[in-house]
C-alpha cells in the first residue's frame, strides 16, 4: 500500500481539541486522572496507553515549536522566554508524573498480555527510564536545557566583514571554495578570529554544563556522564569497547584514505602544501559549484529531485512546504546548524538549516529530507513512543538518502561535469567525515570520564586526540592560533557544538 503524504494531524480522543498548553495548572488534571485511573483489563491498558500517548504528542509538539521558533530567531527575547518557561515551569512538573505513569504500566498485571512483538522495545525503554529517574535530577535537567540554548544565542550573532559586506560564518564559508588563495586565507583568518572572540564565554558555558552533567550521572548512581548517557540513549546493542574498536579501525583504515584524498586535492590545485583554507578550494579557473541561488530555489529543486526518486517523497516535501515547515537560509541571529524536527501531533516535520548556496547545502537538504521521510512513515504508528528511535537508526535514514538521491542531482547541476564533481565531493565527504566522528567520539569519552579536568587539560586532550585521526598532510604553519593543535587561543567548542548540546555523533 502506498503511504499518504497528505498527512493528517492526529485526532484527539482524550484531550479537548481546543486545549493548548498555557501553564502547568492546565495540564495537571490530565496527568492526575491518568495516574489514578483503574485499569481492569488488557483492552483498558491499551486504551490508557493511547491516552498517555495523546498527552505525550501534545506536549512534545508544544516543546518542539518553542525550540524551533527560538532557533530561527535567537535575538527574540519573547521566544527565548517562552522556551525558558517550558523548561523551568512546565517540564519539571511533568517528569514526576511521567515516572508514576511508567511505574503504573510496568506494575500492571495486564502488561504481560501485551503482544511482545509490538511492545517489547517500548517496554524495555520504559523500564530503562524508571531505572534512570531520580527527582534530584529534575531541576538540573532544566538548568542544562537553558544553558545549552545559550550556545545558539552566542554563535547566532557571529558574522564577519568581507569586501565591505557582512556575512554569517555559514555564508562566509563560500569564500573558502574560491580559487583566489589570498582571499581564502583572509576569510579563514577572519572567521577564526571572530570565533575566538567568544572563546571565554563558550569555555565557561561548557564548564557549567560539564559539572551539571556529571552531577546528573552521580545522582543516578553512575560513575560518570559517559556511562549514564549510554543508558539514557538506550544503547543496548553495543558497548564502550565497541566504540574504542571503531576508533582504532578509523585510525588504521580510513585516515590513510583521507590523506590520499587530500594529496589528490593538493595536486589538483597545484600547491606545494595544503593549508586548512585550501581543503575546499577549486583549481584556478574553475568556479565553485552553485546548485541554487536562494532557499526558495533549493526547496523547489529538492522537491523535484525527491519526486524523481519516488513521487511520494516529493509529496512529503510539498506537504511540509504548504505548512511553512521550512527555514532554510542562513542569516544573522539564527542558530547555527541544521535539523529535522518531528512534530508528534501535526505529523509533517520542520526542517531548519543555514543554506548559503553551496553543494554542501544540497547534501544537507537531502540528509534532513531523509529524516523527514522517516517522520512521515512513522506517523501512523499506534503510540507516540513507537515513533521514537535511536540516533543510529535516524542517521541510517538520512545518510542513506544522501546517497539514494545522487542520481537525481541533475536538477541542481546543469552539466555532466558539474554533476560528476558534486558526486565525487559527496563520496569523499562520506569517507572523510569518519575520522572527524571518531575524534569527537573519543574526545567525549575522555571529557566525561575525566570530569574534574581544567580548560588547559581539556585543550591538551583535544590536541592529542585530534592528532591521532587528523590527516598528516595538512600544514598549519603560520596559523598556529587557529590550529586544532594550538593551546589557549583555540576555542574547540566552536569546532563541535554538539558537545555543548548533547553527547552524540556530529550528524
Amino acid at each position: 500500500m502506498t503511504p499518504n503524504a497528505d498527512i493528517k494531524k492526529l485526532q484527539r480522543n482524550y484531550i479537548p481539541d481546543s486545549f493548548a498548553i498555557s501553564d502547568w495548572g492546565a495540564l495537571k488534571p490530565f496527568f492526575e486522572e491518568l495516574v489514578s485511573r483503574d485499569i481492569l483489563s488488557k483492552d483498558a491498558l491499551e486504551n490508557w496507553l493511547k491516552d498517555v500517548s495523546e498527552m505525550q504528542a501534545l506536549i512534545s509538539e508544544d516543546a518542539c515549536w518553542r525550540q524551533i521558533r527560538m532557533t530561527c530567531d535567537t535575538e527574540n527575547k519573547e521566544l527565548e522566554e517562552a522556551f525558558h518557561f517550558f523548561c523551568l515551569e512546565i517540564e519539571p512538573n511533568i517528569k514526576p508524573y511521567t515516572d508514576a505513569l511508567n511505574k503504573k504500566l510496568i506494575a500492571s498485571p495486564f502488561r504481560k498480555e501485551l503482544d511482545q512483538n509490538i511492545y517489547y522495545t517500548f517496554l524495555r525503554g520504559v523500564e530503562n527510564e524508571i531505572k534512570l529517574f531520580t527527582e534530584k535530577n529534575i531541576p538540573i535537567h532544566a538548568e542544562i536545557a537553558i544553558l545549552a540554548q545559550h550556545y545558539g544565542t552566542i554563535t547566532g550573532k557571529m558574522s564577519v566583514d568581507i569586501q565591505g559586506k557582512e556575512y554569517t560564518l555559514q555564508q562566509a564559508a563560500r569564500f573558502l571554495m574560491q580559487s583566489n588563495r589570498e582571499l581564502r586565507k583572509e576569510v579563514y583568518i577572519k572567521m577564526s578570529e571572530r570565533r575566538q572572540m567568544d572563546e571565554k564565554a563558550l569555555n565557561t558555558l561548557f564548564d557549567e554544563l560539564l559539572a551539571k552533567r556529571h552531577q546528573i550521572a552521580i545522582n543516578a548512581g553512575f560513575e560518570n556522564y559517559r556511562d549514564y548517557k549510554f543508558e539514557e540513549l538506550g544503547r543496548f546493542d553495543y558497548t564502550v569497547k565497541d566504540c574504542e574498536d571503531f576508533h582504532d579501525s578509523i585510525k588504521k583504515y580510513i585516515t590513510p584514505i583521507v590523506e590520499n584524498i587530500y594529496e589528490h586535492k593538493r595536486k589538483q590545485i597545484g600547491l606545494p602544501e595544503l593549508m586548512p583554507y585550501d581543503i575546499d578550494a577549486e583549481p584556478e579557473g574553475q568556479k565553485p559549484l552553485e546548485p541554487f541561488n536562494n532557499g526558495e530555489e533549493l526547496l523547489e529543486k529538492s522537491i523535484q529531485a525527491f519526486s524523481n526518486l519516488r513521487p511520494y517523497f516529493g509529496d512529503c516535501l510539498r506537504k511540509m512546504s504548504s505548512l511553512h515547515h521550512f527555514d532554510l537560509e542562513s542569516r544573522k541571529g539564527k542558530a547555527p546548524g541544521g535539523y529535522n524536527c518531528p512534530l508528534a501531533e501535526t505529523g509533517a516535520p520542520f526542517i531548519f538549516m543555514n543554506a548559503a548556496g553551496t553543494a554542501d547545502d544540497v547534501v544537507t537538504m537531502m540528509h534532513e529530507g531523509g529524516h523527514a521521510l522517516h517522520s512521515f512513515l512513522s506517523h501512523d504508528l499506534a503510540l507516540s513512543a513507537f515513533k521514537e528511535y535511536p540516533m543510529e537508526m535516524a542517521e541510517l535514514a538520512s545518510m542513506s538518502m544522501e546517497l539514494f538521491s545522487m542520481d537525481q542531482w541533475p536538477v541542481f547541476y546543469q552539466s555532466e561535469n558539474e554533476l560528476k564533481r558534486a558526486k565525487a565531493e559527496e563520496l569523499e565527504r562520506a569517507l572523510s567525515i569518519f575520522p572527524w566522528i571518531a575524534t569527537i567520539d573519543k574526545f567525549q569519552h575522555w571529557m566525561y570520564t575525566n570530569p574534574s579536568h581544567t580548560q588547559e587539560e581539556r585543550t591538551a586532550a583535544w590536541m592529542k586526540i585530534y592528532s591521532e585521526f587528523a590527516p598528516k598532510n595538512i600544514s598549519w604553519t603560520g596559523l598556529e592560533k587557529t590550529s586544532p593543535f594550538c593551546g589557549k587561543n583555540n576555542c574547540i567548542y566552536l569546532k563541535f557544538p554538539f558537545t555543548i548540546s548533547s553527547m552524540e555523533s556530529p550528524n
